[in-house]
């Protein structure tokens, strides 16, 4: 079995957040590897944690725990989780952040109990790094928390056909501006061009295959369409973000 903690948070490195998170862990969890995410996920942003634990889990091997940090509703009532999901554990709050993860697996999931003497502003300390080191130590859901039903979702993302069109939408901008679609790039005719914020943009096979400053779109890393401008940012030069329409021709069907 896996010895693996993951840790993805918005906690940033410039205070003591991660590390006390950290202490715990390698206080209670033995010899566990301790692997960063990310610590820079925008303040908040549970839509943008979301995305990137989804994009990440998949390449641990079977049995790592991941834990997940992004919580605006700390010491609220909204419900502190355990999950298992396609062989990886899961610990988070329940606001969405495990929306792609959900989508991906069937999932098993308990409600953790939140100690009487947890801070009520630090439950990634308090709370979820004791559970993940139980977790990664081989405890059972049962011995964590009672099962729950009824997760938070987000909202699902846009995607649909309109006659020969694919309709997406941008789903995240990552650290150098470059906006990441749910266009599946198998499904996008060859050639296409893609619209976006009322610019036409060419595909391409990677940023060097366009001249400084120009705008591309291309087929990224996560099997999607992706946007950039080869040495600068699309989220600022198309003046776009998250959320916004991304238009392409869909291949034909056979």
């Amino acid at each position: 079995m896996s010895r693996i903690v993951t840790l993805l948070t918005d906690f940033g490195t410039a205070d003591s957040y991660v590390a006390e998170m950290k202490g715990v862990l390698a206080s209670t969890a033995g010899d566990a590897l301790l692997v960063d995410i990310s610590h820079d996920i925008p303040p908040g942003d549970i839509a943008a944690a979301s995305y990137v634990l989804g994009r990440a889990w998949r390449t641990f091997p079977r049995g790592t725990v991941h834990l997940a940090v992004v919580d605006p509703g700390v010491g609220t009532d909204r419900r502190a989780l355990v999950a298992q999901i396609g062989g990886h554990g899961f610990v988070a709050p329940d606001n969405g952040i495990l929306s792609d993860v959900l989508a991906a697996a069937d999932a098993k999931v308990v409600r953790l109990a939140i100690p009487a003497d947890a801070s009520r502003t630090f439950h990634g300390r308090d709370v979820f790094a004791p559970a993940a080191a139980r977790l990664v130590r081989g405890a059972a859901l049962t011995d964590l928390g009672t099962p729950a039903a009824d997760l938070v979702h987000l909202p699902p993302r846009r995607l649909r056909t309109e006659g020969a069109d694919l309709v997406g939408q941008v789903v995240h901008v990552d650290r150098f501006g470059t906006l990441i679609t749910n266009l599946p790039g198998d499904a996008v005719a060859p050639g296409a061009a893609l619209a976006v914020g009322g610019r036409a943009v060419p595909m391409a096979g990677t940023f060097a295959d366009v001249a400084a400053g120009a705008v591309v779109a291309f087929v990224g890393s996560g099997g999607t369409i992706e946007i950039a401008v080869r040495d600068g940012r699309a989220d600022q030069v198309l003046g776009v973000t998250r959320g916004i329409d991304v238009r392409a021709a869909a291949k034909p069907r056979p």
